[in-house]
């Protein structure tokens, strides 16, 4: 059996395609469908280590997780994970391949259209449908030469692509239209009807728009969506989404957690669960501000380049912040590149994140890294502070020297992982989604002198795709997105 496929572009980044892939996913699976989701191409540092021992991006994975499927790397075949502002690493079918320049990759692009068309094929084996989801905007005809991530690819797949454009940003009926002008009239040809997302208010005052521009393009329209707030529950895709994650002040708060937002910050969903304890306020603290006197805190989160993060992390003056949170009795919490910048040292030899060289680190924790070896990527196990979690590796580097005799984790197979200092205030782990599971995030937070709300964080994250899949079939005509799909 081949499964029909259906193609979900957006007028811009952000404009909630993830998300409407994911719910529609889990709306179709409500159905007794069988459903896989698939991504040829995603830019995100916010990435997932897979069953078959590869990564994707995590809007992949929480997708596999609507399906009611394990993720595997044919979900996403191309990942590119920025590690500067005009340069990435290429992740091909879940393995690192090498690093380009933005306009060197633009170039490299078709070389990578058969292990894209390769995995779509794959998803394709044994599902009834697969839900494709592009990538930034379709409207980008600048970098429509070679493209594998929206209409090249449909193209190339012969695939039908719905248009989804967000009105929460203004100017939908702009963008929409828009995009029907400047593509090219084959490409053009592709899209079949277009959805607008996140409507605020009374959706009747948007008949007229939607008539409008389903006059001007000839696209069915096939869903005006309510905002709906159930879905900040699920993990976010990308750093651009971490400004909207940002609380309100929480006045009665008994922790207060900060959070440097570092240029190249990655798996920053290991936060999430601690976002949503009503006892903690979690700041993501934005370049061009100190990290907040009153933090009980600090997590200095996951990096792709923790090198220049570092570099960065200095230029912000958060260096000297962090010390005097830490003379002030503070505490500090370093995931995966985080955990490698409290240390005295760290090298690259081989330029794997970015120039060859070495550098001094923060020194909070006796401990040395050096950037060698190949990227390693497993599903881990263990206990911390006495409590079970579940979790993953996903990072380059191997880190040795005193600090390490003092472990933060003890895993499963009977490797020990991170450090703790002597006064243990400051303390680092390689293990992200740790706090996912629920005994360990109420553990660390009971170290803390705080008790954590009796809730089930797998348990929200199922509630909310739940939530989405009945949202999208109230709002949006499934029927005639079904018979679409080819």
């Amino acid at each position: 059996m081949t499964a029909r496929a259906l193609m979900f572009q957006g007028t811009g980044s952000s404009v909630g395609k993830s998300v409407l892939v994911a719910g529609l996913a889990r709306a179709l699976v409500r159905r007794g469908m069988t459903v896989r989701p698939f991504k040829p191409q995603n830019m995100s540092n916010n990435a997932a280590v897979t069953a078959d021992g590869g990564e994707i991006g995590r809007a992949q994975a929480l997708q596999a997780r609507a399906c009611g499927i394990a993720p595997s790397v044919h979900m996403n075949p191309v990942l590119l994970k920025p590690q500067s502002e005009t340069g990435a690493q290429i992740v091909v079918q879940g393995r690192v391949i090498g690093s380009a320049r933005a306009r060197d990759y633009q170039t490299r692009k078709a070389e990578l259209l058969p292990a894209v068309l390769d995995s779509f094929a794959r998803m394709r084996a044994g599902a009834d449908i697969v839900l494709v989801e592009g990538a930034g905007s379709a409207s980008e005809i600048n970098l429509r030469a070679n493209d594998i991530a929206n209409m090249g690819f449909a193209r190339a797949a012969d695939v039908p692509v719905v248009l989804v454009g967000d009105i929460d940003r203004g100017g939908v009926i702009a963008s929409l239209v828009g995009t029907h002008t400047v593509l090219d009239t084959a490409d053009a040809a592709m899209i079949r009807g277009f959805i607008v997302n996140r409507m605020r208010g009374d959706p009747t005052l948007f008949a007229d728009g939607m008539a409008a521009i389903a006059d001007k393009t000839g696209w069915a329209a096939l869903g005006l969506v309510p905002f709906l707030d159930a879905v900040r529950a699920l993990p976010a895709e990308d750093a651009a989404d971490l400004a909207e994650l940002a609380q309100p002040r929480r006045p009665d708060a008994r922790l207060r957690i900060a959070v440097p937002w570092l240029p190249c910050i990655a798996n920053f969903d290991d936060l999430d669960p601690l976002r949503a304890e009503p006892s903690v306020e979690l700041s993501i603290v934005p370049r061009g501000a100190p990290l907040p006197r009153g933090a009980d805190v600090v997590i200095l989160p996951g990096s792709k380049a923790t090198i220049a993060d570092l570099a960065s992390l200095r230029a912000e003056g958060w260096d000297i912040d962090l010390r005097a949170h830490v003379r002030a009795g503070g505490r500090v919490l370093g995931l995966c590149g985080g955990y490698q910048m409290l240390g005295r040292r760290i090298a690259d030899p081989h330029g794997i994140e970015g120039p060859p060289g070495e550098v001094e680190g923060l020194g909070l924790l006796d401990i040395d890294t050096v950037l060698i070896g190949d990227k390693h990527l497993a599903a881990v196990r263990g206990q911390v502070l006495g409590a079970d979690f579940d979790g993953y590796e996903m990072h380059i580097g191997r880190t040795t020297g005193p600090g390490t005799a003092a472990p933060l984790l003890h895993m499963a197979d009977g490797r020990a992982d991170g450090a703790v200092s002597a006064d243990g205030r400051v303390a680092g782990t390689y293990v992200h989604g740790l706090f996912m599971a629920d005994a360990a995030r109420a553990a660390w937070l009971a170290s803390l002198g705080v008790a954590a709300a009796p809730r089930d964080h797998a348990a929200g994250i199922e509630a909310a795709l739940d939530a989405l899949a009945a949202h999208l079939e109230r709002h949006v005509a499934i029927d005639r997105l079904l018979s679409l799909a080819r």
